[in-house]
């Protein structure tokens, strides 16, 4: 039990961190102020980037209650 546990936590894991680095990177600093100007009058493609936070929130909530469950049974 306790090896399939922490293979779905890894498991969990690599997909939190393959959605994450998916999103878009958010505008800042000295480029921000130039990027963010042309996103804003563009328009930006907001169902993907939604989409993927969402699927980065389920898959935090996922890791941590599964963390916490490993920890607490064994």
């Amino acid at each position: 039990m306790y090896i399939f546990l922490t293979i779905v936590d890894v498991l969990v894991c690599l997909g939190l961190i393959a959605v994450i680095l998916m999103q878009s990177s958010k505008s800042a600093g000295v480029s921000g102020v130039i990027g963010g100007a042309s996103e804003q009058f563009f328009g930006k493609k907001k169902g993907l980037d939604q989409l993927l936070a969402k699927i980065s929130t389920v898959l935090a909530a996922v890791f941590f209650l599964l963390t916490l469950l490993i920890a607490i049974i064994y």
